[in-house]
């Protein structure tokens, strides 16, 4: 549904422009005295509650967002993703992660095929291969069983699957699973990033699962030709094929890394990276460490949130109306950040992961046809869990830049704790904050109310809180692998919808590639310097000097070293 029209040449955009306006003359401690307005800005779906009344908005503004969101042709786009169209233009792609947990008898077309029956050979076949590692009926080349994995893959290949282990491990259900097992994840290059993924690990007991699509992946494929010397300094090189697998679609590659064929597990170019948590990429690893029962308790919470974003109506469907919200927020009030706040440590990755899946798809400074956009697309999304938050950068978000929030809540922890004499547990302590912050954020503190505690004077600009920062809250009923992949999708989803009203492809990140061409530059300069001595040539005055600089400093390297691996 590409247009020449930008969406802020559309009546509805003009609309919410001048509305802002008015919104901006009213405190949000006025707009939380109308009960009515605050009823209409809570939505349940499937154990997830959504509250939005503290933002900056009145039924009037969600009226005036609904007709940008029909001038943007949001409902149409949504359509067309789910019909596999090719919505991702500039690389001529469908954007189908929708069908990596849709039910196995789903149809989803791409190119005039059911990609659905592929899906499910392919997790088949992981259900099947990590049933045998778990059961000890596939075992390492000296015959021990293989109780821990390292998952080498960057970026989309890494920062999902990472989200979802650290929020599994203790979930009760889960956590049992994988008792007597270890997953952990090399992402860096950094060898101390090697180093710790095999400090205390054998390579006798050790399953290698590398991800990378095309298996060309610099910094992926390094690390993975560094754990395979690992394996084969310890096993010989004939034992890669029994502690090394594969999730890519270059079988040819892979073959010849030494890697079996029979034990790469694909996925499709119609899922980018960072949504590709739900492909092999995540599955794999996660029902290495948890078994594919869970992992697919997983995957049908992530479905359930597609069927309702698919056709629930916009007044109550959650990933449209956080989408349009923080179009809101950005587009209209100019706020260039949001903080994803999570009450419970288990989601400790979520922030690390949504900035991925928020700033790679939506930092775009052109429209889908190319046009440079005469407004800001995207947020700084930063987060950490309630309440180490707390005593870091709340500050900053209660009296300093205006700073939209999310806070994420749970009703059940994972492991709850109580003490007996204590006034609350441990879990209602943490909820405690949950329920005051975004109050704390709203109201604020006037001077009046400060003067009326016998404040002093001169504290009394000191402690003054403005209040009228927005936030939103979502209150999950529990924490499990269902709820997991329920709150993925509605943040995939809900940038999605940000893209597609702000009429960006959210499904590219050719700002990834630049970095990595340079790279390739400097990585033939440091050869060239090492090995046949060459003098840095043909970078800038800056480059050359600190190049220069690192090399004469790191002149111990050797040209052409044996191979050493770390030691911890």
């Amino acid at each position: 549904m590409a247009s020449s029209t930008l969406i802020c040449e559309t009546q509805p955009w003009k609309d919410l422009k001048s509305h802002v306006e008015d919104i901006k003359k009213t405190h949000l401690r006025e707009l939380l005295s109308d009960t009515d307005r605050c009823k209409s800005m809570v939505v349940d779906f499937d154990g997830i509650t959504l509250d939005y009344s503290r933002q900056r908005a009145t039924p009037g503004t969600m009226d005036k967002l609904y007709n940008l969101a029909e001038a943007a042709h949001l409902k149409q786009k949504i359509d067309r993703m789910f019909n596999g169209e090719h919505i991702n233009s500039t690389e001529n792609r469908s954007v189908l992660h929708v069908a990596l947990r849709a039910p196995r008898d789903a149809v989803i077309q791409s190119d005039g095929k059911n990609v659905v029956p592929d899906v499910w050979n392919v997790l088949d076949k992981i259900k099947d291969f990590s049933e045998r590692i778990r059961n000890g009926s596939w075992v390492g080349a000296t015959g021990k069983a293989l109780t821990d994995v390292i998952s080498v893959g960057i970026g989309g290949s890494f920062l999902g699957p990472l989200f979802v282990h650290t929020a599994l491990q203790t979930d009760p259900e889960a956590s049992k699973c994988a008792t007597g097992r270890q997953l952990r994840f090399l992402a860096n290059v950094d060898p101390i990033d090697v180093a710790r993924n095999i400090a205390g690990l054998k390579p006798e007991t050790t399953l290698v699962v590398v991800v990378s699509k095309t298996f060309t992946t610099a910094e992926t494929m390094l690390n993975a030709r560094t754990l395979r010397a690992w394996i084969s300094k310890e096993l010989g090189p004939s034992a890669v094929a029994k502690h090394m697998v594969a999730v890519s679609t270059n079988l040819t590659l892979v073959e010849k890394f030494g890697i079996d064929p029979n034990n790469a597990f694909a996925f499709w170019d119609w899922v980018g990276g960072r949504y590709s948590v739900c492909s092999a990429v995540g599955v794999l690893p996660l029902s290495l460490q948890y078994g594919f029962t869970v992992v697919e308790k997983f995957l049908k919470g992530a479905s359930s949130i597609d069927q309702h974003f698919y056709s629930a109506p916009f007044e109550k469907n959650l990933p449209v109306l956080l989408g349009m919200l923080s179009v809101w927020n950005v587009s209209f009030f100019g706020y260039p950040a949001r903080a994803i706040l999570p009450y419970s440590q288990a989601l400790e990755k979520f922030a690390p992961h949504i900035q991925q899946v928020s700033m790679e798809s939506n930092g775009k400074g052109v429209s889908i046809d190319g046009k440079p956009l005469p407004f800001e697309t995207g947020e700084i999304d930063f987060g950490e869990p309630g309440t180490n938050g707390q005593h870091s950068f709340y500050q900053l978000i209660h009296q300093g830049r205006v700073i939209p929030c999310d806070f994420i809540g749970v009703v059940k922890s994972q492991q709850p704790v109580y003490l007996e004499g204590e006034v609350v547990n441990n879990h209602d302590e943490l909820m405690s904050n949950f329920f005051a912050q975004p109050d704390a954020l709203a109201y604020g503190k006037t001077p009046e109310e400060l003067q009326k505690e016998n404040v002093l004077q001169h504290l009394v600009p000191h402690k003054t809180f403005s209040g009228n920062r927005p936030s939103l809250s979502l209150l999950l009923s529990s924490l499990d692998a269902y709820k997991i992949g329920q709150l993925l999708a509605i943040y995939e989803h809900r940038v999605a919808v940000q893209g597609f009203i702000w009429g960006i492809n959210s499904f590219d990140q050719w700002g990834v590639e630049l970095g990595k061409s340079l790279a390739t530059q400097v990585r033939k300069q440091l050869h060239a310097s090492r090995v046949k001595g060459e003098p840095v040539e043909g970078f800038n005055f800056s480059t050359t000097t600190m190049l220069t600089k690192y090399l004469k400093e790191s002149s111990e390297v050797p040209a052409n070293p044996p191979t050493i691996l770390p030691r911890i």
